[in-house]
Parts: C-alpha cells; sequence; structure tokens
C-alpha cells in the first residue's frame, strides 16, 4: 500500500502544482502518477481478492482502500472522456487521504475459509456498481464545488486567483451532469443488485434495514435532482449545490448510517473483526 499512496501523493502534488503554475506538464504528471497508482491498488486489489476467494470489502481498512481505488478509477475515465484537467486537483487528494485513511486501519489477514455467499456473483457485482456510482457521485460533487468558486470569481470585480484557472461554468455543467447520469445509473443497477443478493440471502428484497433505507433515500435525491435538470431546466449554481448536498447525504449513508444506527451492514466499518463478517453485510 504504501507505493500506492506515494503515487497518489506525489499526484496530489502535480496538480497543486499545475492549479498555481499552470503548466500543463503538472497536468500531465498529476494524472499520470495517479494512473501509476491505480495499477499499483489495482495489483493490490487483485491479489487480495485471489487470496481470500471474495471481494476485499470485509472490514473498514478494506473497505476504504476500495473506494479509494474506484474513486481513482472513475476519475481517470472521466479524465479521458471530458479532458476537464483541474478536476484532478479536487481528486488526487481525496483519493490520497482516503487512502492515508485506509493504512492507519488495522490489518487484518483474510478468512481462512471465506463464506460461500461472499463469493456470490450478486454480491460482487453489487460492490463493484455500487462503489463506482458513489466514486461518479464524488466527482459531481468535485464539479459542484469548482461550478461554485468559479462563478463567485466571475461576480467579482477583481476575479482573483481562480477565474482563470478553471474552466467555463458551460464545461463544469455538463461535467457534473455526465457525473450525474453514470452514478445514477450505476446507482440504481447496484440496488438492483443489492435487492436480488438479499433475496438469495434472506429470501426477501426488502428488510428496512438502516443501509437500505437511507440508501433508497440517497436514490430519490438524486432522481429528484436529475428529473429537475430533465423537466425543469435545473442548471448552474442550483444543480452544484444539490450534487454537494446530494454528496453529503451519500457519505452519511456510506459510513455515518454503520457507526451511528444498528443494523446487518455494520460489520463492514468494524475497524476489528474476532470472526468473519456476518452473512450478506453489503456496504451501501
Amino acid at each position: 500500500m504504501a507505493f500506492t499512496i506515494t503515487f497518489y501523493a506525489l499526484s496530489t502534488a502535480g496538480y497543486l502544482a499545475y492549479l498555481i503554475f499552470q503548466k500543463d506538464r503538472l497536468q500531465q504528471a498529476g494524472g499520470y502518477l495517479l494512473l501509476a497508482g491505480f495499477c499499483f491498488h489495482s495489483g493490490l486489489i487483485g491479489y487480495r481478492f485471489f487470496q481470500s476467494g471474495t471481494i476485499p470489502v470485509h472490514n473498514l481498512h478494506l473497505t476504504l482502500s476500495f473506494a479509494g481505488w474506484a474513486l481513482a478509477g472513475v476519475f481517470l475515465v472521466f479524465r479521458f472522456r471530458y479532458h476537464l484537467k483541474v478536476l484532478g486537483i479536487y481528486t488526487a487528494p481525496l483519493v490520497t487521504f482516503i487512502m492515508i485513511m485506509a493504512s492507519r486501519m488495522p490489518v487484518q489477514s483474510p478468512m481462512a475459509q471465506p463464506r460461500s455467499l461472499f463469493a456470490s456473483f450478486w454480491l460482487i457485482s453489487h460492490v463493484l456498481v455500487i462503489f463506482a456510482g458513489e466514486a461518479a457521485f464524488a466527482l459531481a460533487c468535485g464539479v459542484g464545488i469548482l461550478y461554485v468558486l468559479q462563478e463567485n470569481a466571475i461576480k467579482r470585480k477583481h476575479r482573483g486567483f481562480f477565474f482563470k484557472r478553471l474552466p467555463s461554468l458551460e464545461l463544469l455543467d455538463s461535467t457534473g451532469y455526465a457525473c450525474l447520469v453514470a452514478g445514477f445509473t450505476l446507482l440504481t443497477l447496484g440496488l438492483i443488485t443489492g435487492f436480488v443478493y438479499a433475496k438469495s440471502v434472506w429470501g426477501t428484497f426488502w428488510s428496512w434495514d438502516p443501509k437500505e433505507v437511507w440508501s433508497g433515500i440517497s436514490w430519490l435525491l438524486y432522481a429528484a435532482l436529475l428529473h429537475g435538470r430533465l423537466a425543469l431546466g435545473w442548471r448552474g449554481r442550483k444543480a452544484a449545490m444539490m450534487s454537494i448536498v446530494g454528496f453529503a447525504i451519500l457519505l452519511f449513508t456510506f459510513l455515518g448510517v454503520n457507526f451511528l444506527l444498528e443494523g446487518h451492514h455494520g460489520e463492514f466499518t468494524r475497524i476489528s473483526q474476532v470472526r468473519g463478517p456476518a452473512p450478506g453485510a453489503i456496504f451501501i
């Protein structure tokens, strides 16, 4: 993990230097360093998968690591698709922070005999698409923050530091919308695969677990945001602020629910475990 964190930290330095000096080679260096970190990280995720035979999200250390990996991967896709160079000044520090937090959690050996239900196709699909969707929403939040900063800079008489360093409001708005569409699609698929998995394990699609309830609330909020954009013409600052608020609620769903409310998903955020996770303890 040390190599991974080092590359992510160097990527952060490259993007921050790009923000200050506006030299394209610094942005390119930041992107390549983040890609290198993602490749090392992918190797680590793959090793843990083949070592345990299950998707490596059995505790808080592994869950945070997987979240950082998903965020880095989704960012790279959007970076090459939309060429929004400056988004790395948000993503690289966030990935680095997540990985540093993961490294401070106890590292535990994988279960000697993984429960067969953790190797379920539906569980693996659920975790992959949910984490990718949440990563897309995290990027939408970052784009929303950049939009607000740029809009405030435009409104000032002396436009200041960010005006020449951030892209146009139109590009930020369109990129934020693309992140929302991708995130909502993946979140929907993640909930569907989660329902199928729950049915196969507990015999019911819905059990009113706190994580399920808050996942539903998150889905409804983003559905309302997309409906507002398509039917009511929500654009610009309103959409940006809604993206930021939506991600705050998603963060509560991702971590806060597990720490504050009882439910069968709480095993994923246990800092230490003396036994394997409870059956079906999927994370969101």
